[in-house]
């Protein structure tokens, strides 16, 4: 018998939001790790805010609904807070109730920018690492380390003279701006746009664009990224951070940090040892046009061992991580501008990575 399509809407529903989501949804087990981080993070929070004015949206839900962006790859804030006025799911994860009013795009965009500024974004990374049952899955010894660039919103067109110099584009909404035969450099020239973006390329042949680099520092038994940064595009900034993640992740004993032919630089090794830190470097052994193939920093006392060659084949997975951000986090072209923003939002897009991960390895390991 054919159903009949009733059109008529309750004024009431007697079924509690909580019922309506899967027991078995994956954003469950996400959803109990993020309240135990931000449990963890409420003094912070309250470090933050002052004691006194009109009540903020509540800095929990702010940064649950950063998650829930950066998970299902939703474009925009304001997209966003569309789909958590009539996704009921989002209403869920986020902590409001079918009643609950959503708030405005504006409003929620100016107050996640001081969250983002207040650098707890990388407080959130660390307590998540922290967690009792997530420090199980870790490795202590082996690391890896890499980068990758990050595109900044912000166009070639506002690359322009710092002295003010050169001809402004054409005029209407998208004017054409001719820079051909035109030298530029970052010493030189900067964007209008976005101050903190730099001119930089991945290698030779390849095109120049403005961008920055973020950088991830990943454990080798499980692949979980357990630091990470961005900093200005630059030819070292990867072997800088890289120490820097180093430092950052204290550890007490003798570790490995294995990365690609970019970090096989004697001063970058150096730094390593000094640190108790064994380099499993790949050897870039390129070859001049005069045929003198380039001296490499890594020795003997280094390749010889097994681990070498396993955490050469391991520390591929950094980018599976780098992948996911970009492709499913949106991070491969970021919409907010300056180097602090464009930091807290790549960190984010690292932990929702953690987090999409850590409940399956849990399970496993049960």
């Amino acid at each position: 018998m054919r159903g009949d399509e009733k059109r008529s809407e309750g004024l009431f529903s007697y079924v509690r939001l909580e019922e309506r989501i899967a027991p078995d949804h994956p954003l469950r087990a996400i959803r109990a790790l993020v309240e135990e981080v931000l449990a963890a993070m409420s003094g912070k929070f309250s470090a933050v805010y002052s004691h006194t004015g009109r009540p903020s949206i509540p800095p929990e839900q702010l940064l649950k609904a950063t998650l829930l962006q950066a998970l299902f790859t939703v474009r925009s804030e304001r997209q966003l807070i569309e789909q958590i006025d009539y996704n009921m799911l989002f209403r869920w994860f986020v902590g409001l109730s079918m009643d609950d009013g959503v708030w405005d795009a504006s409003t929620f965009s100016k107050n996640r920018d001081r969250l983002l500024e207040a650098d707890v974004a990388r407080e959130f990374l660390a307590t998540l690492i922290g967690l009792p049952q997530v420090r199980l899955l870790l490795s202590g010894d082996h690391f890896s380390v890499d980068g990758t660039l990050i595109d900044a919103w912000a166009s070639m067109k506002s690359f322009r003279p710092k002295d003010g110099s050169g001809s402004p584009p054409d005029g209407g909404r998208n004017g054409e701006r001719d820079f051909h035969k035109e030298k530029r450099s970052n010493e030189t020239h900067a964007s209008t746009t976005d101050p903190d973006a730099r001119l930089f390329r991945k290698g030779s042949g390849r095109e120049s664009r403005l961008c920055f680099i973020g950088h991830t520092l990943m454990e080798n038994r499980n692949g979980l990224a357990v630091q990470a940064d961005v900093s200005h595009a630059t030819g070292t900034s990867e072997r800088d951070i890289a120490l820097a993640l180093i430092d950052r992740h204290k550890s007490p004993r003798r570790v490995t940090l294995a990365a690609d032919k970019l970090f096989d630089v004697e001063s970058f090794v150096t730094g390593l040892r000094v640190r108790k830190v064994t380099p499993h470097i790949a050897i870039d052994g390129r070859v001049s046009k005069l045929g003198v193939v380039r001296k490499t920093a890594i020795d003997g006392r280094t390749t010889r061992h097994p681990g070498y060659t396993t955490s050469l084949r391991v520390r591929k997975r950094i980018e599976e991580i780098f992948g996911w951000a970009k492709t499913v986090g949106g991070i491969a072209k970021v919409k907010v501008r300056g180097l602090a923003k464009v930091r807290a939002v790549f960190t984010f897009a690292i932990a929702a990575y953690n987090l999409i991960r850590i409940p399956k390895l849990l399970e496993a390991s049960a």
